[in-house]
């Protein structure tokens, strides 16, 4: 495995790949040791920047995902939800064809998803439009919002 730390607005982001694919992004990047220089860190790197400076709205680089059939396609169902905007978790479900009553089992998902902000989990909020659990804290979730347009500043 390889592995880099980003500096970010949001404190430093480490990334962890195998030779091909982009497998965990972790918000606490301290605690990642950089090792093993690869192409594709570069890449994932290059973009995590870019996404940063307001210069990507979509990541393009090869994901490993880890997890049941069901986290998978949730995982995968959060890179279609548009930058800048928001779904609720009941929405999330209703697209995967799920009923309302998912809206839980989504967000237990969403909560293990290992490449937040490539695969846009703070992008789900509340069906009331609260900002709900995040990994990174919900003070993160609410940067990675505003800087995506998706809520106001707090004044």
């Amino acid at each position: 495995m390889h592995r880099t730390i980003v500096d970010t607005p949001i404190g430093p982001v480490g990334l962890v790949a195998s030779d091909t694919a982009v497998s965990a992004v972790l918000f606490d990047g301290r605690r990642v040791r950089a090792e093993g220089a690869s192409p594709i860190l570069d890449e994932a790197a290059r973009q995590l920047r870019a996404y940063f400076a307001g210069e990507l709205l979509t990541f393009d680089i090869p994901l490993e995902l880890h997890g049941t059939e069901f986290q998978r396609s949730c995982w995968l169902a959060l890179a279609t939800i548009p930058y800048g905007q928001t779904v609720s978790y009941g929405e999330q479900a209703r697209r995967l064809g799920l009923g309302a009553d998912a809206a839980r089992a989504v967000g237990a998902a969403n909560g293990r998803n290992p490449l937040p902000i490539v695969l846009p989990c703070h992008r789900v909020i509340g069906a009331d439009g609260s900002l709900t659990g995040f990994g990174g804290g919900l003070d993160v979730k609410r940067y990675l919002l505003e800087h995506e347009g998706a809520l106001l500043p707090l004044g």
